[in-house]
């Protein structure tokens, strides 16, 4: 089995994820979930660790936290094995509850920690249950729903002294009424527009822009990391300013330039951003002020030209030889 992408460092923000063994429940009723609740406020006092967000679910859970001391692992590990102990002793069962260890993605808390905390929030509304529900539905189911940290976020008088509110209010005008009215507001919004991060997630371990990821893959790719696959992946992507300045060296042309023309040089500079630096053709649609048809389509023509025009393929192999320097 390929090894988990762990990456470890003092003042590190994480996404953590939680599943029952073959998603089977974790909670069996609301003492299940008090309970767990009770040892996550623990663990976070033992190991120093800030809570942001929180949901359970019926067969797993989700947090969104801080770790000031680099403990990621010994707090997973004293917080799950507690529960588990819980949980087997209470329903006569033994073995393992959880599927494999807890999955972490790494946060660039700057850039994902507002859109992270909505995303978890909105848990309990992602499911079949409400997948064609109205609007007026989804939003008092959300608005009541006792096993998240929602509530404290819109309600003061229901904040929990084991989450810190003030990083994700911040971006809304402070943890105070009306920052908890706007949040809840863009909420609401989020409710008929969605809000989705998993094509954001760089190899299933990083949520984070360029200089993020750069700084990731500077400081933690080498030695015998490299055999993980989801550094591999890493090292090999490239950033958005890495491809558009190969893309300049090769042709001359300027990339503002590129950016704004039509034609194959903007097709090319396309596919490059889709080929190495792993975007999603929603986000090179937003580079490129085009829409995810246009980029595909661009794409396929691209390819298409670069069967027969040989100086266009070997443009596009310089560009690839120089960004794999």
């Amino acid at each position: 089995m390929a090894r988990p992408l762990r990456i470890q460092y003092e003042g590190a923000h994480y996404h953590v994820i939680c599943r029952g063994d073959d998603r089977k429940a974790i909670f069996q009723d609301g003492r299940d979930r008090e309970e767990i609740i009770s040892i996550l406020s623990d663990s976070l006092k033992i190991y120093s660790v800030n809570l942001y967000c929180y949901v359970l679910m019926g067969n797993h859970f989700h947090l969104f936290l801080n770790t000031p001391l680099g403990n990621l692992s010994e707090f997973m590990r004293q917080f799950n094995i507690t529960y588990t102990s819980y949980y087997n002793r209470r329903h006569g069962r033994v073995g393992h509850l959880y599927q494999g260890r807890y999955k972490s993605i790494l946060v660039d808390k700057d850039t994902y920690a507002v859109m992270l905390s909505r995303y978890i929030h909105l848990n309990p509304i992602r499911t079949e249950e409400f997948q064609n529900a109205e609007v007026r539905e989804r939003v008092q189911y959300l608005k009541k729903y006792p096993w998240s940290s929602l509530s404290g976020y819109i309600d003061g008088r229901k904040r929990s002294s084991f989450i810190d509110y003030s990083l994700v209010l911040s971006a809304y005008g402070g943890d105070n009424r009306e920052g908890r009215k706007a949040y809840w507001k863009v909420i609401c919004e989020d409710l008929t527009s969605g809000i989705e991060i998993k094509n954001k997630v760089l190899a299933k371990s990083i949520l984070g822009n360029d200089a993020f990821i750069s700084w990731v893959r500077d400081r933690f790719l080498g030695g015998d990391s490299r055999e993980i696959p989801a550094i591999k992946k890493i090292a090999a992507c490239k950033t958005k300013d890495d491809i558009l300045r190969a893309i300049k060296v090769e042709t001359g042309m300027d990339i503002n330039k590129i950016i704004s023309s039509e034609g194959t040089m903007r097709q090319m500079a396309m596919e490059m951003l889709y080929r190495e630096g792993r975007l999603r053709g929603t986000e090179i649609g937003k580079i490129f002020r085009v829409d995810y048809s246009t980029v595909s389509q661009g794409r396929k023509r691209l390819r298409d030209k670069a069967k027969k025009d040989k100086a266009l393929a070997s443009l596009i192999d310089k560009i690839e030889k120089r960004l794999s320097i």
